[in-house]
């Protein structure tokens, strides 16, 4: 069930606790038991803080509950994540692994959870291995790849008067790249994030 946005303070109220930094990936957590009776109950947690600190959150949230014997809850909102959607029900587990990952490596590591999924964490562990950094476009990587992969040195060894001539297709070399699943690539922040398509 798709819930209301919460909107969140600038300060702290009894209810919602403190705002946390807003760079740092944060959940809305709330109470069923409340929810199902009509009222608003919940917090806005800090979730790259590891699963057990996570936890003690969410119990404390719903210690504080008016509802007696309050157990259950949902996430009902979230921030920080980047195109990764987070389900309702999503486990504590999973939601402090990613945060604590896009807390550790910045919006990237969000992207890669999005495409790689949340449920294998051997998967999501790969990050390093496979990121390739952020371009203002997949062109201006692959043609940082050329120029590593020595491409200039060979239109140099081309006889000057010919050498304006020669033009390497960084267009194509980038279309072929990701085509041939040596690259894969998720835009956002101004640009496009680059990752070996081998991975994943």
């Amino acid at each position: 069930m798709e819930q209301e946005p919460h909107k969140r303070d600038d300060g702290g109220n009894e209810e919602r606790g403190e705002r946390a930094d807003k760079s740092d990936p944060t959940i809305y957590v709330a109470s069923l038991s409340d929810y199902n009776a009509g009222r608003l109950h919940g917090a806005w947690l800090s979730a790259g803080v590891g699963y057990e600190e996570l936890s003690e959150g969410v119990q404390a949230m719903l210690a504080a509950s008016p509802s007696p014997g309050a157990e259950e809850w949902a996430i009902h909102d979230y921030e920080g994540f980047g195109p990764l959607r987070l389900d309702e029900y999503e486990s504590l587990s999973t939601v402090a692994t990613v945060a604590t990952g896009i807390a550790e490596h910045g919006p990237a590591y969000a992207h890669w959870a999005a495409y790689i999924g949340t449920t294998d964490a051997e998967a999501l562990s790969g990050f390093e291995d496979a990121y390739r950094g952020h371009w203002e476009t997949v062109e201006a990587y692959a043609d940082e790849l050329l120029d590593d992969l020595g491409a200039n040195h060979y239109i140099e060894a081309i006889p000057e008067f010919l050498q304006p001539y020669i033009k390497v297709d960084v267009e194509g070399f980038a279309r072929d790249l990701e085509l041939g699943g040596d690259i894969w690539t998720s835009d956002g922040d101004g640009g496009v994030y680059v990752f070996d398509g081998r991975s994943g």
